[in-house]
């Protein structure tokens, strides 16, 4: 049934392909072989999701890993965010992270199951963020920034992610991401954090840079900013 059910997502799957988006989307993801790359534009993805959860046998997906293109990724990682029972939600996620090797896999997961048990989650985040996998890492952080920077934030949020040290691209982005969007959101805590200095150089300056570019921030800040750069 499984083999089944693989051979029939996957056969779908390479009859929606995009050609000309393929190209795009390759170029986004350097690191990712571009013969595991179908093209399929996200909305496509996610209403071919959606019709695939209406029939329950179809979650026997989930059971089938690791796979070959990023799109029945996409598909897996969208299957689960339909799942409402919290432990099967976390269990299946925490079984899929290991296999997500990109950034676009990555940045599109967001179980909505987990918005309606933030501490629960959280408990988890504090646990697996210290992975040694580089896209579980940037997943935790991802549901830090997603879902925990408005009611739910806590000042330690903020240290967590910046005890990350590392020189994984991926990672130091998404912790750049994570500040800049935080010094919208939370000013006073993160712009505290900003002045120490403390993070590497290039998490530092990249989350000024992506501050100053945000329409969010004020300009009397951004020019603040500029005054905590490591040369």
């Amino acid at each position: 049934m499984r083999r089944r059910i693989e051979d029939e997502i996957k056969k779908q799957l390479l009859n929606l392909k995009d050609t000309s988006n393929k190209e795009f989307v390759a170029k986004l993801l350097p690191n990712i072989d571009k013969e595991r790359i179908l093209g399929i534009k996200t909305p496509i993805l996610k209403q071919f999701s959606k019709e695939l959860s209406k029939d329950k046998t179809n979650y026997e997906f989930l059971e089938i890993l690791p796979h070959y293109y990023i799109e029945e990724y996409f598909v897996h990682c969208f299957l689960i965010e339909t799942i409402k029972d919290f432990e099967l939600c976390i269990k299946e996620t925490e079984k899929v992270l290991p296999y997500i090797d990109n950034w676009a896999n990555c940045d599109q997961f967001n179980p909505k199951v987990f918005k309606k048990y933030p501490k629960e989650t959280l408990k988890y985040i504090y646990k697996r963020i210290k992975s040694e996998k580089t896209y579980t890492i940037r997943f935790w952080i991802w549901l830090l920034l997603s879902n925990y920077l408005d009611n739910e934030f806590k000042k330690d949020m903020l240290d967590i992610v910046a005890k990350i040290k590392t020189e994984e691209y991926y990672i130091e982005m998404m912790q750049a991401r994570y500040f800049a969007t935080a010094l919208a959101k939370q000013p006073t805590p993160t712009l505290a954090l900003i002045k120490k200095k403390t993070l590497s150089k290039f998490v530092q300056n990249k989350t000024i840079q992506k501050a100053r570019e945000s329409r969010r921030i004020s300009e009397e800040l951004k020019t603040e900013l500029l005054n905590y750069k490591i040369i």
